[in-house]
């Protein structure tokens, strides 16, 4: 597994982590994941660096990758999502929205992949549908 696919499974532990437990700290939740999870381990610190980088874009841009997600998701309010697909669209709208060095449809395409693996049947085309719609209306950088 790549460093970065690993880093973007990380994330999506921790967000999901941080979304269930109230004022954990990212590094704390980085623990529990790796205690629990630990086909994870051992993380590197450059997959570390990224997967940290990634749960830093979507909580320094919560509001508006909650945003942007509500905007592209006809018919689904966030609350009525799994937690695993909202978590995953997050870190694909902040990859697409807030991280240059990511080509948009990598990060795309690594939202689906985590999808098939994480979600249910339908997340992969769920979340490939929302961000495809997020990357073509997005302004450019």
């Amino acid at each position: 597994m790549s460093s970065r696919r690993q880093g973007r499974e990380i994330a999506l532990q921790i967000l999901y982590q941080l979304e269930w437990t109230e004022n954990m700290e990212v590094d704390t939740a980085l623990r529990t994941v790796l205690e629990h999870f630990p086909p994870l381990s051992p993380v590197d610190e450059e997959t570390w660096n990224f997967a940290r980088s990634l749960v830093n874009a979507v909580m320094e841009h919560g509001e508006e990758t909650d945003a942007t997600i509500k905007k592209h998701a006809r018919n689904w309010r966030l609350d009525r999502m799994s937690s695993i697909d909202r978590n995953i669209l997050r870190i694909g709208v902040a990859e697409i929205l807030y991280c240059p060095n990511v080509p948009p449809k990598v990060a795309i395409n690594e939202a689906v992949e985590l999808a098939k693996k994480y979600g249910n049947s339908e997340s992969g085309s769920f979340v490939n549908g929302i961000l495809d719609g997020v990357l073509k209306r997005r302004r450019p950088a």
